[in-house]
């Protein structure tokens, strides 16, 4: 049932009853996403769009707001002990959704079943400092670190808590996990909705948890629909299926905002756009214009990197590619996020120069490469990839553009199929050491960073500054180590940030959301207008 009818119903009944306010009263809400959850299991993957669904679930630790400051959670305070404990205080009266109560003991229990259960995109990146766990008393934990960790609280905003009693049998591997979650059996969190039903790629169902600590919801029923195609998920909203999409195309933009039965919110987002080199010496997709063989790997030269840099023009692909919905950027971060580096401007394009530097590299014919990139991930990748290997063109080099599924994408880049990629990246945590640990520091699973580093770029100076920041307790000294590395980045170039997204929703009269920087499409962001 829609919102619009539901809501109508409850009109009726306030009158009839005579004094009941029509707040009080809840309806159902369904929801339009371009892509949902990959398991019920919170731990499968740190994949955005699958955090966002379980949110409605599961709670975590530390709460990440709407524009990403970190607030209380199950955990109501959290200080640092010692240089390597920091001592978190939980929540009194939380119950799960079986109606036992939350203890210390689901905290440890979900710290440490992570290495087991964590699939693609681990989610191990949130738990990586993580040395042990001591609990207190029923409501404190003591988690020791490998070292100062002064952005623990802001990993353990994905640090989703699961019962240590419902999840007990299905902890051991990610398949034995799947078998209890995705069922339901062990899909029991804190969160304000409980678990009914999910079916891949089609839709998660969702019902009001009464109990839920942070109060009743005003949605006794939620239905998150995937329609990854935008014009679809755009006739739905039109047709009354759906009462909210997420992501609303730009080419649709302005047709809604016409639409008198139709409200739009826009919002920055931290998603934006990135070109990755691959750095080993003998990368699988590059050759000489006429198929033969090339010497060396040209993206180990930093002057072929900075010749790519020079012929994308970031302006026109925000205005032309991304139909004025994105913002171009200079760095990894963006502006929100601690860490970045207000003194890096967003590079000029020079054809000319890109064209010298290339010839200077020795490549003054250019040369062939395929990149990849998604098409279904964020709004325009597809757009935007294929407009940065035009812009290549410019000068000299044949890119042949190879638009994917994220789903073919993002296996196949782990595994090392590609020279040149293009995906979306955001700073989840509100920190930049979140995405330069992951993307740009040398892969080293002894030390559990550069998880993401999958292209073999490495820079001992890099390294220094992103090891120094997270282990720097200090705030000040924190944040210069975290610009440093952002303008390393800039003049190394092992990526090069292109645009960040200006996201929209699209929902029915009668609704309005609080929109996030993240992009997350919450129901608890959803109410009715008042």
């Amino acid at each position: 049932m829609s919102i619009l009818k539901t809501l109508r119903t409850a009109a009726v009944a306030a009158v009839l009853l005579g004094g009941v306010s029509g707040a009080a009263l809840a309806a159902d809400l369904t929801i339009g996403v371009r892509a949902g959850p990959l398991s019920v299991d919170p731990h499968f993957t740190a994949a955005g769009t699958h955090a966002e669904a379980i949110k409605h679930i599961y709670d975590s630790l530390v709460k990440s707001g709407n524009n990403l400051e970190l607030e209380p959670g199950l955990a109501t305070s959290w200080t640092p002990i010692d240089d390597s404990t920091w001592e978190f205080k939980l929540r009194e009266g939380v119950k799960f959704h079986d109606g036992s109560d939350f203890t210390a003991e689901d905290v440890k229990f979900s710290i440490e079943r992570i290495p087991n259960v964590t699939g693609p995109n681990p989610t191990t990146i949130y738990v990586r400092r993580v040395k042990s766990v001591e609990i207190v008393d029923p409501l404190t934990i003591r988690v020791k670190t490998d070292g100062p960790a002064p952005t623990l609280p802001n990993d353990f905003i994905r640090l989703f808590v699961v019962s240590h009693t419902a999840a007990a049998d299905y902890s051991a591997s990610a398949d034995v996990a799947s078998e209890g979650f995705n069922s339901g059996k062990a899909a029991i969190g804190t969160g304000p909705y409980k678990f009914v039903s999910w079916t891949p790629k089609e839709e998660l169902v969702l019902e009001s948890f009464d109990g839920y600590w942070g109060g009743k919801e005003p949605w006794d029923k939620v239905v998150r629909k995937e329609i990854p195609n935008d014009a679809a998920r755009v006739a739905q909203l039109k047709a009354g299926q759906v009462d909210l999409i997420a992501r609303v195309p730009a080419s649709d933009i302005a047709t809604l905002e016409r639409d008198s039965s139709v409200n739009l919110v826009r919002e920055n987002s931290v998603y934006l756009f990135n070109v990755s080199f691959d750095f080993r010496e003998n990368t699988p997709q590059v050759t000489a214009k006429d198929g033969s063989a090339l010497a060396a790997n040209p993206f180990r030269d930093p002057r072929v990197r900075e010749a790519f840099d020079l012929a994308i023009d970031r302006e026109t692909i925000t205005e032309i590619a991304m139909e004025g919905m994105g913002t171009a950027q200079s760095q990894l971060v963006t502006p929100n996020i601690f860490g970045y580096n207000p003194e890096i401007a967003v590079p000029t394009p020079d054809v000319a120069k890109a064209k010298a530097l290339l010839a200077d590299a020795g490549y003054p014919d250019g040369f062939k490469v395929v990149f990849s990139f998604t098409n279904d991930r964020l709004p325009g990748d597809k757009d935007v990839g294929t407009t940065i290997a035009q812009m290549l063109a410019a000068i000299g080099i044949e890119a042949e553009a190879n638009a994917l599924p994220g789903a073919v994408f993002f296996p196949a880049n782990t595994r090392g199929d590609f020279s040149l990629t293009m995906s979306g990246w955001g700073t989840l945590t509100g920190e930049a050491n979140y995405t330069l640990s992951s993307l740009v520091h040398t892969n080293e699973p002894e030390k559990k960073l550069g998880a993401f580093n999958v292209r073999g770029y490495s820079n001992p100076e890099m390294d220094k500054l992103i090891e120094t920041a997270a282990s720097e307790m200090d705030v000040a000294k924190r944040k210069k180590a975290l610009q440093d590395a952002n303008a390393l980045v800039a003049s190394d170039r092992p990526n090069l940030p292109i645009a960040s997204i200006v996201t929209a929703w699209g929902m029915k009269n009668g609704l309005t959301i609080t929109p996030r920087s993240d992009e997350d499409t919450l129901a608890m962001n959803i109410r009715p207008a008042k």
